[in-house]
């Protein structure tokens, strides 16, 4: 009976020092979940490539204008939360977007932008509106004369910006551009050119960003 009496008695106390041990072990806990969100700050420059088709008025006639132009564009984000982007951007673009009636002949050689962005942003996706400065050089060709005049006006559009690299992004955009009545001396007439642009481009951005983080 004593034996029993003592064997109880050290099981006891084994089982109550393994509690006792397991009690002062310090307890950790997972951190939680964050979900992450990419931010769009930073500079990028670009490349871009599009259609454009409108309308020019020239002496008071209207005619249809279409062509393709490419260049390139320049600009800033700052994202202030998850989900809100407010951006600068320039861009410069080569054309041949071109009419011809009555003899005349018209060509938008050059065309560019100066534009403010707010965007709201779902991760690598960004959807945004944009509008601003506008200016173009157009020339009016008649036989062997030909005058070119720097056009200035506005434009505005929108689009979306996916990005699917770290330092990658690709976008596609509409702009409406008003390049403004200008006086063409040589021809003792007025011309204006005003036309939509659908394109594509493509940015790098600078620094590492964008950079998947906590929030």
């Amino acid at each position: 009976m004593k034996k029993f009496l003592a064997a109880a008695f050290f099981a006891t106390t084994a089982l109550t020092s393994a509690h006792a041990a397991d009690l002062g072990r310090p307890v950790y806990k997972a951190a939680p979940m964050v979900e992450p969100y990419m931010t769009w700050n930073g500079f990028y420059i670009g490349a871009n490539a599009g259609y454009s088709w409108g309308r020019d008025r020239v002496a008071g006639t209207r005619s249809d204008i279409d062509g393709f132009s490419g260049g390139g564009q320049i600009g800033y984000n700052w994202q202030w939360s998850p989900n809100w982007v407010f951006g600068v951007e320039a861009d410069l673009q080569g054309a041949n977007i071109e009419s011809s009636f009555a003899g005349i002949n018209t060509n938008v050689h050059m065309w560019g932008t100066v534009r403010g962005r707010l965007g709201y942003a779902w991760n690598n996706v960004l959807l945004y509106g944009t509008g601003g400065f506008a200016y173009g050089r157009n020339e009016l060709t008649l036989g062997a004369l030909s005058q070119t005049r720097t056009h200035t006006g506005y434009t505005f559009g929108g689009g979306m910006e996916y990005a699917f690299a770290p330092n990658w992004s690709a976008k596609i955009e509409y702009l409406y551009v008003d390049l403004g009545r200008e006086t063409y001396d040589a021809f003792a007439t007025t011309a204006r050119s005003d036309f939509h642009t659908v394109r594509a481009g493509i940015n790098y951005r600078f620094g590492g960003a964008p950079i998947v983080a906590s929030y």
